[in-house]
């Protein structure tokens, strides 16, 4: 996952813990709150941006007041890494363009783009993946064509009637209804309810999360957007992602968000006191998103590996600022890309972040994350067992997604359902992973991973929904940060019990 927005901008990358000011708007709703706020950082850039930002926090749930601002910046950096990965394209298209002309046509180009600066308001970029070809709008989608020829007028005449010429395209795709009864979820997973014998009372009296139809809706305005665009469309196996979400509640009153889905991948986020070194690919990438929803105040004094790179793409952007061939549009651009990288790294230095590589943790839709009317809305933090075949893993709410992307989990929690699992390989691509999300079980005070103290309290939870089946148990996280290198051991004591003394070296001779 965790990287392009702005690692939906990660995994800020986080999108649901960031702690920020009561701003006086909060109460009109999440929607107003998130295109306003974001919207700030973007002003300049494309309405690609601003349409994305519109999406990703839709529906219009209000923010959690705690962690209204790492929601934002979770949206704002998943659009920029989006955004910069379309820019670096269109780079090296322009370059390659570049290397074919003469000097002569570089010089009119160059003209003709100063006129237009002068003469017109700033140009905007044309929607990202804006295609010639329909037929490549996303391969696995059937796609027919027929072209019907009518005899006319002529052609002064048929050249000014607008439906002389003219195109229909219609995409249809069904809407699918929700798992909601044991025997559909068993479909799945038929070791469901041994696992979990509690699982079939509560089924009988379960009912169908509101946010099961927002997501898909969400789903199908992205679709229709990018359709009337003719723009590349989200895939067939990505549009049905999502088998059911379900709101379960025990005998004793506990609640239990259940979401049957597939698993994505997330790999964002890092944590100087944990690890202070990263790979230099990592390091360097413009992709990879150093936050997580999931976040506590900085314990120690390493610093972030990221800062590194990120202060070198400031740099590199601050030289690019002072070339002159550099156009107003992209000054704009990278000043306000020079300002976002500030705030992380400010961010970077006082706060660490789960690292996907080593902690165990799922990934919930923003739009979700801001649900406050929602008893069963989860939050960032929450305890959570993720159900798969015959193992059940302890793990939290860690991070945010996109509003119409369901089922993610980092990559530790990927590796151990299936090796295989990368960045760019999902350890399940069938909709047979069950996430149990217990909400309103978020420890008050955020703090490192304690992988132990995880395991307990999913364990609790577990035995408040009427506990596990014969032979199942939580897995038990083992910790696979790297570890220092032990202190060097100390001299060996001298005869009569005192140390040694350390050797010296010898004097050095009189010149």
């Amino acid at each position: 996952m965790g990287d392009a927005l702005g690692k939906e901008w990660k995994r800020s990358t986080g999108s649901g813990n960031r702690r920020g000011g009561g701003f006086p708007w909060l109460r009109a709703g999440f929607l107003v709150l998130a295109c306003g706020a974001v919207g700030v950082f973007f002003t300049p850039l494309p309405g690609r941006i601003k349409r994305a930002v519109k999406e990703l926090t839709s529906p219009k749930p209000v923010v959690v007041k705690a962690d209204e601002t790492d929601l934002r910046r979770q949206i704002e950096a998943r659009l920029r890494a989006e955004y910069e990965t379309r820019m670096e394209r269109e780079l090296e298209q322009e370059l390659a363009s570049l290397r074919e002309k003469t000097e002569a046509e570089i010089r009119k180009e160059l003209e003709e783009r100063q006129a237009r600066e002068e003469a017109a308001e700033p140009a905007t970029l044309d929607v990202p993946g804006t295609l010639g070809d329909v037929r490549k709008l996303r391969s696995g989608i059937p796609f027919k064509t027929e072209v019907k020829l009518e005899p006319g007028g002529m052609a002064s005449k048929e050249r000014a009637d607008a439906d002389s010429y003219r195109a229909f395209y219609q995409l249809s795709l069904r809407v699918p209804s929700p798992a909601k009864t044991l025997a559909d979820l068993e479909l799945s997973n038929p070791k469901l309810s041994k696992l979990l014998p509690g699982l079939p009372a509560m089924l009988d009296k379960a009912a169908v999360s509101g946010w099961y139809a927002k997501i898909y809706d969400a789903k199908a305005q992205r679709i229709r957007r990018d359709a009337t665009a003719l723009a590349e469309l989200i895939t067939k196996h990505n549009y049905y992602d999502c088998e059911t979400i379900l709101n379960l509640q025990s005998a004793a009153g506990r609640r239990v968000f259940l979401l049957q889905a597939e698993m994505d991948v997330v790999s964002d986020g890092s944590d100087g006191d944990r690890l202070p070194n990263m790979p230099q690919i990592t390091v360097d990438s413009t992709n990879y998103q150093p936050f997580t929803s999931y976040a506590w105040t900085k314990q120690g004094k390493a610093e972030n590996p990221m800062i590194a790179g990120w202060q070198r793409r400031i740099k590199a952007a601050e030289k690019e600022l002072a070339d002159r061939g550099t156009t107003a549009e992209r000054k704009r651009w990278l000043r306000e890309r020079v300002a976002y990288l500030k705030r992380g790294i400010e961010d970077m230095k006082s706060r660490s972040f789960l690292i996907a590589d080593h902690d165990p943790f799922i990934v919930v839709p923003v739009s979700i994350l801001g649900g406050k009317n929602d008893p069963f809305a989860p939050k960032v933090g929450d305890f959570a067992v993720v159900v798969h075949g015959a193992k059940l893993y302890p793990a939290i709410v860690g991070d945010g997604g996109p509003a119409y992307k369901v089922g993610e989990a980092s990559l530790r929690l990927a590796k151990e359902i299936n090796p295989q699992a990368s960045p760019y390989s999902r350890p399940v691509s069938d909709l047979k992973v069950s996430y149990l999300i217990f909400p309103g079980t978020a420890d008050a005070d955020r703090a490192p991973p304690d992988y132990a103290k995880w395991r307990q309290r999913c364990h609790e939870l577990v035995n408040e929904i009427g506990g596990f089946g014969e032979g199942a148990s939580l897995h038990e996280w083992s910790d696979t940060l790297p570890k220092p290198p032990p202190p060097p051991a100390p001299a060996a004591p001298a005869p009569g019990g005192t140390p040694a003394p350390a050797p010296t070296a010898p004097p050095t001779p009189a010149q």
